[in-house]
């Protein structure tokens, strides 16, 4: 199994027992685990997801999203068959997010912000970029790309729910990636749009690592 099938395992199996529990604890590093309904914009200072268009994302929608984040340092077990010993563990960092209860096929555009949600939509700063484009707002493609930001563009099912993974080969600068943003649109891929995918609809602070 590749490293990206068994961590999307393992993160899709606690977002099934995030999502039916109340509350969930907080896991050992280098996990993070953020699982919460969605407010009104007024309580951002209090709530960690927060709701800027009821319509698309109401108050009753919630959200569950992990952060799992690999260093690149030391080394991994591996029994069992021809592959047995060690191997290098790569660096990245996977991010998974699930949604219930948003508006029914309906695709969303979705990005890591740099900082955190507040009453207004764009409280939430640009999106978080491995190598930063020199010029902003980012619309070129050779920095507004999937594989320098994170992406989870997801489309809900007729019953609102939907899920998405992302992973990159690199982990987030300390203190520089602080929300996950939820907009209108599909995210554009073309220059001098790419990155781009409408209005701010919802916002999740992640303590990212």
């Amino acid at each position: 199994m590749s490293l990206v099938k068994a961590v999307t395992a393992a993160v899709a199996m606690g977002a099934s027992m995030a999502i039916a529990t109340p509350a969930v604890a907080a896991p050992p590093h280098p996990f993070v685990f953020v699982h919460d309904r969605f407010q009104p914009a007024s309580e951002a200072k209090h709530a960690d997801a927060v709701t800027y268009d009821k319509s698309l994302v109401p108050t009753t929608a919630s959200v569950f999203i992990a952060e799992a984040r690999l260093s690149g340092k030391g080394m991994a077990h591996h029994e069992g068959g021809e592959g047995h010993g060690q191997y290098k563990m790569h660096k990245g960092t996977f991010v998974f997010i699930s949604v219930r209860g948003l508006a029914a096929d309906h695709h969303f555009g979705i990005h890591v912000h740099t900082k955190p949600c507040g009453t207004k939509p764009d409280s939430s700063g640009p999106h978080y970029q491995n190598k930063r484009d020199p010029k902003q707002p980012s619309t070129n493609p050779k920095y507004a790309n999937p594989h320098n930001e994170v992406w989870l563009d997801i489309t809900t099912k007729s019953n609102g729910k939907g899920w998405a993974k992302s992973w990159v080969k690199w982990n987030f600068r300390s203190g520089e990636a602080h929300s996950v943003v939820i907009h209108k649109n599909a995210t554009a891929t073309t220059s001098g749009k790419a990155g781009q995918a409408g209005a701010r609809v919802a916002c999740v602070n992640v303590p990212f690592k």
